[in-house]
C-alpha cells in the first residue's frame, strides 16, 4: 500500500455540485479537496449564486477572410494566463459575426479555454477590439466580484487547481460551466479587489510602453533602410533568360521570381554602408541536441512567440514528454526565426530566462558577431527581410525556407551607432514587458497570500510587490 493514495469520502460529499457523477480518482486527488476546503472554511461565494453568466459561444464554421474585411475571431489560443494574445489572428465575415453575435466578447470579460491543449486559462479581456468568441472558449460575465480580482483567482494555485479537477475527458479534456459555477470563490474587501484590479491595470500600461517601444525600432529600420517612401513593384510579369532563372536558381516556379522580391533585394542590397550574405554575418546553429528522458526542460514552439519579438511562454517537460521536434538548443541572445511559410513572422529574442531552452526544429537559430541580437531580431522581422523569406520558401505541403535559401539572405552591415539606438529599444521593450509580467505574479501571490493569511496579508505582499516597478528594474 506504499505510495497509494486514498481518499474516503460520504457518498453525499461526492454527489456535492457533480452533475456528471464523478466518482474517478482524479477527481477526489487529496490535493484538490485540500485547497477545496481550505476556501470552503473562508467567507466565499459561488458563481452560481451571484448573478454570473458563463456563456458558451456557438460553434462556427472554420471559414476566414482577410483582417480588413472581417471581425476578429477569438479563439482558444489567444487566451494566455492573465493575457490575451493577439497575433496570429484570424477573422471571420462581418455578415457571420452578426449572425454569431451572442458569441460577442465584451471589454471586462473574463475568458477561458474550456477545451483544448491549453484548457483552463483565463484571462481578463480589456480590449476595446471587436471580438467573436469561438466554441472551445468560455465568457463570464458578473457583478457581484470584481472581473479583475476573478481572472486573478482562476490563475492562482487555488483557482487553477480546481479548474483542473473538474475537466473531464480523455485526449480532449474539458470543463463544464456547471461544475465552473460551483467553484468556491473567497470574499475579500472591494478595496483589495480594486488593488489586485490595479495590478492588472499598471501591467497592461507596461505592456502598452513595450510595443510603443518596439514599434520605435521599427520606425527607425524604416529610416535607416530608407523604407519611408518604397514601394516595390507590383508588376505581374518578370522576364528571365534560363541562365538567370533555372541556371542559377534551380527553382521554376513564378512565385520565387515576382518582381517585388526583386525589389525588397535589390534595397538590401544598396545600402549605403553595404551587405552581406546571411552565412558571412550569422551563425546558423543547427545541431541535433538530445534531451534526457527524465530531465526537465524548458521547451519553445511557434504559438510562444509574440508579435514583438518577445517569447511568451513555454512548455515545461521531461525530455520523454517533449515531442521529436524539440531538437534544437538555444542560448542567451540567440535569435530564433521560424523556417515555416505561414509564420516567418514569428521571431525572437532568447532572453537569460531561456537559456538552454529547447525549441522546434522548425526555427533556426542565428548568432552573430557583426550585428547584435536586437539588430538582427528587427531586422528579420522587418517588410524586406520577411519577403526575402517568404521568397526563397519551397515545398508543398508544408512550405519552408531550406538552409541554402537562408543562407543566400543579404543582410545589410548597420553601422554600430544604429545598432547601439536598436538594442536601447529592444532592451527598453523587453525590460517594460518584464515588469508587466512581475505585476500579473504579483497580483496572483497577493490572492494567495489573502487566502492563507488574511487580506492584510495580500496587501503586503502588493506593496512589497511594487517595489522597484517603474525605475527600469524589478
Amino acid at each position: 500500500m506504499e505510495g497509494l493514495e486514498v481518499s474516503v469520502l460520504n457518498l453525499s460529499e461526492l454527489n456535492k455540485w457533480n452533475d456528471r457523477f464523478r466518482f474517478d480518482s482524479e477527481f477526489v486527488k487529496k490535493e484538490y479537496l485540500a485547497l477545496e476546503k481550505i476556501l470552503q472554511n473562508k467567507n466565499h461565494k459561488l458563481l452560481a449564486n451571484t448573478d454570473c453568466k458563463i456563456l458558451h459561444p456557438s460553434e462556427i464554421k472554420r471559414e476566414y477572410v482577410d483582417e480588413e474585411s472581417g471581425v476578429w475571431f477569438f479563439r482558444a489560443q489567444n487566451v494566455r494566463p492573465l493575457k490575451i494574445e493577439d497575433s496570429n489572428n484570424v477573422f471571420i465575415s462581418k455578415k457571420d459575426a452578426k449572425r454569431l453575435s451572442k458569441n460577442l466578447i465584451k471589454k471586462h470579460d473574463v475568458v477561458i479555454t474550456r477545451t483544448g491543449a491549453n484548457f483552463g486559462q483565463t484571462a481578463l479581456y480589456n480590449l476595446d477590439k471587436t471580438a467573436i468568441g469561438s466554441s472551445h472558449t468560455f465568457i463570464l460575465r458578473n457583478s457581484y466580484f470584481n472581473q479583475s480580482f476573478l481572472a486573478v483567482f482562476f490563475n492562482t494555485n487555488y483557482g487553477r487547481k480546481l479548474i483542473d479537477k473538474g475537466t473531464y475527458g480523455g485526449s480532449q479534456p474539458e470543463i463544464a460551466p456547471y461544475y465552473l459555477s460551483h467553484i468556491p470563490i473567497p470574499e475579500f474587501s472591494n478595496n483589495f479587489q480594486k488593488q489586485i484590479e490595479n495590478c492588472l491595470l499598471r501591467s497592461e500600461e507596461y505592456i502598452h510602453q513595450s510595443k510603443k517601444s518596439y514599434t520605435q525600432a521599427e520606425s527607425l529600420l524604416l529610416k535607416t533602410l530608407g523604407l519611408e517612401n518604397f514601394k516595390p513593384s507590383q508588376a505581374p510579369v518578370n522576364i528571365k533568360s534560363f541562365k538567370d532563372s533555372f541556371g542559377a536558381s534551380g527553382r521554376l516556379d513564378a512565385e520565387y521570381y515576382q518582381m517585388r522580391y526583386e525589389d525588397y533585394g535589390e534595397l538590401i542590397r544598396s545600402y549605403s554602408n553595404g551587405f552581406e550574405l546571411l552565412h558571412q554575418v550569422c551563425e546558423i546553429k543547427d545541431a541535433n541536441f538530445n534531451s534526457s528522458d527524465k530531465q526537465k526542460y524548458k521547451y519553445i514552439e511557434l504559438a510562444d512567440i509574440g508579435k514583438s519579438g518577445e517569447v511568451t511562454g513555454c512548455t515545461y517537460d521531461v525530455g520523454s514528454a517533449l515531442p521529436t521536434r524539440a531538437r534544437r538548443k538555444v542560448n542567451t541572445n540567440d535569435v530564433v526565426i521560424s523556417s515555416i511559410a505561414g509564420s516567418l513572422e514569428s521571431c525572437a529574442l532568447i532572453t537569460a530566462d531561456y537559456d538552454n531552452a529547447l525549441c522546434s526544429t522548425g526555427f533556426y537559430v542565428l548568432t552573430s558577431e557583426k550585428l547584435n541580437p536586437e539588430t538582427l531580431l528587427v531586422l528579420f522581422k522587418s517588410e524586406p527581410l520577411q519577403n526575402i523569406l517568404k521568397k526563397g520558401c519551397s515545398g508543398t505541403i508544408l512550405t519552408a525556407i531550406g538552409k541554402s535559401e537562408l543562407e543566400r539572405v543579404p543582410i545589410p552591415i548597420v553601422e554600430k551607432e544604429i545598432q547601439k539606438q536598436f538594442q536601447d529599444k529592444i532592451t527598453e521593450s523587453f525590460t517594460l514587458k518584464k515588469q508587466s509580467e512581475h505585476l500579473l505574479t504579483t497580483a496572483k501571490r497577493a490572492v494567495e497570500a489573502a487566502i492563507e493569511g488574511g487580506e492584510a496579508a495580500g496587501v503586503g505582499y502588493i506593496v512589497k510587490g511594487m517595489e522597484g516597478v517603474g525605475e527600469g528594474g524589478i
